[in-house]
Parts: structure tokens; C-alpha cells; sequence
């Protein structure tokens, strides 16, 4: 039997101890030790985007990450990105805009991705915008909402 061992995970800017076993991946150790709940878990085999974070700034599937991988890293996730006094980020407010959403479920990988694609300079263009966010699904169908919602936001680059 796999036993858990205690790992230190940096997560929006705080330390965690976690006693994880080998077999625990990023979404798991997100949502049931460390409580954050934000990330989602849709499909947990990488296809669907609900679970994406931010690794040291790169957009990840945390679902096909193991945590014991990852030590020494930052995770950042959806809980992280909106100001200290509420405000809420850019790409926040622009969902909320175009209303990007309807149930909601896939919201925070979509806004994980979505910030990812206008900061690695993936919006240029309506096409762009639609090829980088392929991989996370939304069943209630809002890609129209979304890719106006990234339009929006990518005006304020340098705030993602």
C-alpha cells in the first residue's frame, strides 16, 4: 500500500503541508487537503479544461499532475486571482460582461485558460483566441460569450 508521506506545496502564495500518497494529483490535493474549491473536476482524464491552474505562470491540467511532481513550484489558482479588497481581475469582470457563463461549472478553467492565452500573446485574433482555448469545454455552449470576454480583457495585458 502506497503510505503518505508530508510534502510542502506553495499555493497562491502560501505553504502547505500535505500528506499526499503517489498517486495524488494537483485537482485532489487542491480541493481535499488544501480546500480549494474553485478548481474543478470535470472529466479527470485531461480533455475537458474544468481543472486548469496556473504552474509558475504556465496553464496546466492539474488532473494529470501528480503532487509530489510539482514540489517547489507555485501553483496559482482561480481563488487567486481576484484583488485582496475584492476587486474582481479583468477577464473576471469580462465573463461577467459578456455573460461567458451559464452554469458556471467550467468558469474557472475557462478564466484560468483564458488569462494564460491573452498573457502568452495566444488573442491576437478572434482565430487564435478559439484554437488555444479548444481544450476546455463548455456544454452549455457560451464560446461566443468567452471569445468576446477574452477580446475585452486582452485590452488590459498587463494587468493578467
Amino acid at each position: 500500500m502506497d503510505e503518505p508521506y508530508t510534502l510542502t506545496l506553495k499555493v497562491n502564495g502560501e505553504e502547505h503541508q500535505l500528506r499526499p500518497n503517489t498517486r495524488t494529483t494537483v485537482l485532489d490535493a487542491l480541493r481535499e487537503q488544501i480546500g480549494l474549491t474553485g478548481t474543478k473536476k470535470g472529466c479527470d482524464h485531461g480533455q475537458c479544461g474544468a481543472c486548469t491552474v496556473h504552474l509558475d505562470g504556465e496553464r496546466v491540467l492539474s488532473c494529470l499532475l501528480l503532487v509530489e511532481g510539482i514540489a517547489g513550484h507555485e501553483v496559482a489558482t482561480i481563488e487567486s486571482i481576484a484583488a485582496p479588497n475584492g476587486d474582481l481581475h479583468p477577464m473576471q469582470q469580462a465573463f461577467i460582461d459578456h455573460d461567458a457563463f451559464q452554469c458556471g461549472y467550467c468558469t474557472p478553467g475557462q478564466i484560468m485558460s483564458a488569462i494564460a492565452c491573452v498573457r502568452e500573446g495566444h488573442a491576437r485574433t478572434r482565430m487564435e483566441i478559439q484554437e488555444y482555448m479548444s481544450g476546455n469545454l463548455c456544454r452549455c455552449a457560451a464560446y461566443p460569450n468567452i471569445i468576446a470576454a477574452i477580446e475585452q480583457a486582452r485590452r488590459h495585458h498587463r494587468h493578467l
